[in-house]
């Protein structure tokens, strides 16, 4: 049926249910049996029918709210609280109201029917809830790309998370690092994908050994502790440490005390005066679509690149400590941890933004818009001066 436009009654009778049921299911509304919304779904896609924007603006009145989906863990990640705020700060500034959606998500279609968008940060391919997020029938941005199956989102605000792990490895290597190491995301998100992947690239161009330990996404300190002893007991020649999960930070000075192993006193050739600083670095502007990934499985240790073989780290050596993301645990811990600052609190704003943009038709579908990071260099990676 290609000669004419697809009606909604071309849809309706072919798949036999009625022109109101066709809406329903459409839409995501009514009470439409799962097999049946799924069935009028596929008839209209094979017909080609796409819906009457405009008229479907008219019928569909205005909530005056958007929902926001965070990861299950957000709840005790400093980082996705800033991140909230800033985007419930942005949406009331178009006069919407900010909804927070249950971690375990609702039927698309039972949401879209409350919200006029959605905003999903870091969606996981593996959770749920996503898919039926992302075909809710409303404007949905996602911070950080959707790397899973399900339809594309309306929108998405990035970071460069390639170029953030690439800085604070070059930064632990000018201060004296030969062996780092990544406790890195479990996961397949956009962001622990980018990383794990960042530290594969990253040690084949410089011919450097990055052992990658993975942990939980949301790793607690007791975890991150866990992990570093098990690391630098199965190979004590790693003089750094760079932790992904946001908090974790503690665990590993925790562990480095322990091990009588001194945070920021590298005993590595080349190692630079203390209080040597490195400025705030921004975004890449390529954007992270391209090579190894963008972004944030199994466990056990797994060498990105394989140098030359290191000496034994000696009872007292310097291990330096960095985090990828920072907050409160790394501001406030002794000593305080080196760290990449995603300025969430204007992460959530950027989010926010875009989507009222899209709603308000101040930007177009498919708008992919960057933000940027800083690098804060701090005491846990100064070496003697």
């Amino acid at each position: 049926m290609t000669s004419r436009t697809v009606t909604l009654l071309d849809v309706a009778r072919a798949a036999g249910v009625s022109k109101s049921t066709v809406s329903d299911a459409l839409q995501g509304s009514g009470r439409v049996a799962e097999a049946t919304r799924d069935r009028v779904r596929a008839v209209a896609e094979e017909l080609g029918y796409r819906p009457n924007s405009a008229a479907r603006r008219l019928r569909r009145a205005s909530t005056g709210a958007v929902g926001l989906h965070l990861p299950a863990t957000a709840t005790r990640l400093d980082y996705y609280m800033n991140l909230a705020f800033g985007a419930v700060e942005r949406a009331q500034e178009d006069g919407l109201d900010m909804v927070l959606l249950a971690p375990s998500g609702a039927a698309g279609g039972r949401i879209a029917s409350r919200v006029d968008g959605l905003l999903v940060i870091d969606p996981e391919p593996g959770d749920s809830a996503v898919p039926g997020l992302l075909d809710a029938g409303v404007p949905v941005v996602t911070g950080e790309r959707y790397l899973g199956p399900a339809t594309g989102p309306s929108g998405a605000v990035v970071c460069d998370n390639a170029a953030s792990l690439t800085a604070l490895l070059d930064h632990v290597t000018e201060r004296g690092a030969r062996r780092p190491a990544l406790l890195a995301p479990s996961g397949s998100s956009a962001w622990a994908t980018a990383l794990r992947a960042t530290a594969g690239s990253w040690g084949r161009a410089h011919g450097v050994t990055v052992t990658v330990r993975t942990v939980p996404f949301a790793a607690t300190p007791a975890e991150a502790e866990a992990a570093t002893r098990d690391l630098l007991a199965a190979d004590p020649a790693v003089d750094a440490v760079i932790c992904a999960p946001d908090g974790s930070a503690p665990g590993v000075l925790r562990a480095a005390a322990a091990l009588g192993r001194k945070v920021g006193a590298s005993n590595a050739s080349g190692a630079s005066g203390a209080g040597e600083k490195r400025g705030a670095c921004g975004a890449s502007n390529t954007g992270v679509a391209s090579g190894s990934g963008e972004a944030r499985g199994a466990s056990g240790p797994s060498s990105a690149s394989v140098a030359g073989s290191a000496a034994v780290a000696p009872l007292g050596a310097g291990l330096l400590v960095a985090s990828c993301v920072d907050g409160t645990a790394t501001r406030g811990a002794e000593p305080p941890v080196t760290a990449v600052d995603l300025h969430p609190a204007a992460y959530g704003r950027a989010c926010a933004e875009l989507l009222c943009d899209i709603l308000a038709g101040r930007a177009a579908p498919d708008t992919v818009r960057r933000h940027s990071w800083s690098l804060e260099t701090r005491a846990s990676t100064d070496a003697p001066g």
